[in-house]
């Protein structure tokens, strides 16, 4: 069993241009700025050693002669330490068809949502009631009323309150999530509006030996996170919490293939192209310079770096591309060593995390970062 070297060209594509207004980075003309009142994140109570989910997939994954030697390697050089999962380990073996795993997401995703979602709101001080606008992402389950309705009504949120269940886009969703906030709240500017993220990655695992599946296994965790937000006025932002200041979304052509799902009878069947790490390195580095030159900033301006932990070759990617300083991601391996990879919710988790344990200097700029399929990246540029 090895992860295969893709003998794939990888496309090749000049910079953005980012000119007028239309891109999106430019800061309000009002002088408007969204304002992150509170995040938090739920985890499952489920919590496992590495090596313990590593024999549970080889149980389930691999043949029962099956040599574990290089799944084991494969597993340990993921930079994961722990994980939480949506179930007590022992119920994966009995779980059926994608008819069983979705269910399975529907009880406990409503749980741990709501459980985001109200402690996110008890920190901003808010009732649900005064939530105007719900958008809820997930990748690792389908349902139709979809998680936002259901807990809409559960949660006591007005009749009234608008949503926008997402799906789609994968790992990318958190910030790409908190950007579009940002859009609404730009033309909303006395309302609140209220992302969700649950992800149970573990209940989409395949029962086959495949490298995609076998890699996923080795990354990816459960849980959830909330970020309430609402607009203020660049002049009255003085709370130290984080403000969003611009974001930039992109789309690469022709490579759709390298990140998503085949789904099909047994649910989603992960897509994790070898390749990943070369786009992103070869892509990361013009394009968020260009971002940053909008505002006259540089990768050396920004203090805190919030970056999707997509596994070890991802970060060091990132890191070269910016000729980062030694730990200025420290906060993204962190988070994939306690929690794995949380898909949207793990740079929620190192937003939370940065916020209330480690909050940066006032004025200071951050910079979110994530990926997904598309292949596509996301850019939220930040200020304490």
């Amino acid at each position: 069993m090895r992860v295969p070297v893709v003998d794939r060209l990888v496309p090749v594509m000049p910079p953005a241009v980012y000119t007028g207004g239309s891109v999106g980075v430019r800061p309000d003309p009002d002088g408007w700025q969204s304002v992150v009142a509170a995040v938090r994140t739920a985890l499952p109570e489920h919590r496992y050693a590495q090596d313990e989910v590593t024999e549970l997939i080889g149980d389930l994954c691999l043949a029962p002669e099956a040599d574990r030697t290089v799944l084991r390697r494969l597993h340990g050089a993921a930079g994961v330490r722990t994980r939480h999962l949506a179930l007590p380990i022992e119920r994966y073996a009995a779980l059926g068809d994608f008819g069983e795993t979705n269910a399975a997401w529907m009880v406990a995703g409503l749980e741990l949502g709501e459980r985001a979602l109200t402690c996110a709101l008890e920190a901003a001080g808010l009732p649900p009631s005064e939530v105007d606008l719900l958008v809820c992402t997930s990748i690792t389950g389908i349902a139709a009323p979809s998680l936002d309705a259901r807990l809409a009504s559960r949660m006591g949120m007005r009749p009234d309150v608008k949503r926008i269940p997402v799906f789609g886009l994968g790992c990318v969703a958190g910030a790409a999530g908190l950007a579009r906030l940002h859009d609404y709240l730009r033309g909303h500017q006395g309302e609140v509006a209220v992302l969700l993220s649950v992800e149970l990655c573990s209940l989409t695992l395949q029962r086959d030996d495949s490298p995609a599946n076998l890699v996923a296994g080795a990354l990816f965790g459960d849980g959830a996170a909330a970020v309430v937000a609402h607009a203020a006025r660049v002049d009255d932002h003085r709370s130290g919490r984080p403000a969003v200041v611009a974001t930039r979304s992109l789309l690469y052509p022709d490579t759709e293939h390298l990140l998503g799902w085949t789904i099909g009878a047994g649910g989603f069947r992960p897509v994790v192209d070898a390749a990943i790490p070369d786009v992103v390195g070869a892509r990361i580095g013009p394009d968020l310079r260009a971002f940053l030159a909008v505002h006259g900033l540089a990768p050396d301006d920004i203090g805190t770096w919030i970056c999707h932990p997509g596994g070890p070759r991802i970060l060091t990617a990132v890191a070269h591309a910016l000729d980062l300083p030694d730990g200025a991601l420290d906060s993204a391996h962190r988070a994939l060593a306690v929690s794995g990879n949380m898909s949207s919710v793990s740079v929620l988790r190192i937003l939370e995390d940065v916020t209330t344990n480690t909050p940066p200097p006032p004025d200071s700029w951050g910079l979110m970062m994530a990926m997904g399929p598309g292949f596509c990246v996301e850019f939220v540029l930040l200020r304490w």
